[in-house]
């Protein structure tokens, strides 16, 4: 576990990745559970220790937010668990303390100076950095910035759909704590289908892990990337698309998502950015005879 900030240059686009947290999360068989044991045995010499603990069977991930400066502009994309939340579904999550502005600030990025703010999804590691604490009330944390919420999640996992149909206490609480104070506060834009952020970034849903789980498109001269969110949690899920994780609200959708995502980005040599790898944190991705496989990781420099 080290916090930590790196950065890359696509095109005319600089990348920073800023770390809050990396280690085992949980059993391969419950964040994954469609995935083989074989398929982590025989990936072993390379899954280990950056996204798998053979020892535990853990998965190995990373709590993360990416910045990314484009046109002029600071755009986040996620912004992580949020410090002081009650998540009592979530014990990892629960009464987290981040420190997501302290480290955006140690890497030059002050929370007024954010112009945008993408939650490619709602899900609660993904929407806690939104707001702040001040006196009593949670106010957003990026005062200046617009926030870019898929309209689909926006419905789903507020109080029009009973809070995530109800099922989760957890929704209510994310939604009351992270979501709505930005709303409030007339700084959200609810967006569906595509949504160009300027000319190099664009939006696009891509539902199955939520209603409205999308993934930001980065084309800039000859560079291409696609920060998918949780669209895959670990590797394994591009040798085995078809495997979702746990977290998936709409299985057999988010398969076909999630092929289609990955195969775009292989024709389309984009490089793949999750929400939660761990080690490099991004890669490309190839086709093979049998399917897909993982080409070079991206070559990430510290701060």
């Amino acid at each position: 576990m080290r916090a930590s900030a790196q950065t890359i240059v696509l095109g005319d686009v600089e990348v920073i990745r800023v770390v809050e947290w990396r280690g085992p999360f949980a059993p391969a068989s419950a964040v994954v559970p469609d995935a083989a044991v074989e398929l982590w045995n025989d990936n072993e010499d390379w899954l280990a220790p950056d996204h798998w603990e053979p020892g535990s069977g853990r998965v190995v991930i990373a709590i993360q937010t990416w910045v990314l400066r484009s046109g002029g502009r600071t755009v986040l994309v996620d912004t992580g668990v949020g410090d002081g939340r009650e998540r009592p579904d979530a014990p990892l999550f629960h009464h987290w303390r981040g420190d997501l502005l302290g480290l955006l600030t140690r890497a030059g990025v002050r929370p007024q100076d954010v112009d945008v703010v993408v939650n490619t999804h709602l899900h609660a590691d993904h929407v806690g950095g939104n707001t702040r604490g001040v006196d009593g009330e949670w106010v957003p944390a990026f005062p200046n910035a617009q926030y870019l919420v898929p309209a689909a999640d926006d419905f789903h996992f507020g109080p029009d759909n009973g809070y995530g149909d109800g099922l989760f206490e957890n929704d209510r609480l994310v939604y009351e704590d992270s979501v709505a104070p930005v709303h409030r506060a007339g700084r959200t834009v609810l967006w569906d289908g595509h949504h160009r952020i300027d000319e190099h970034l664009t939006l696009e849903s891509a539902p199955g892990h939520t209603p409205g789980s999308s993934v930001l498109r980065l084309a800039s001269g000859n560079d291409r990337a696609v920060f998918v969110g949780d669209l895959v949690h670990t590797p394994v899920q591009i040798l085995a698309p078809s495997c979702n994780s746990d977290f998936c609200l709409a299985p057999r959708q988010a398969a076909a998502t999630r092929h289609r995502i990955l195969h775009r980005a292989a024709e389309e040599r984009e490089l793949l950015v999750p929400a939660h790898f761990a080690g490099a944190g991004a890669v490309e991705v190839r086709r093979t005879s049998g399917g897909l496989t993982l080409g070079p990781w991206a070559t990430v420099d510290r701060t």
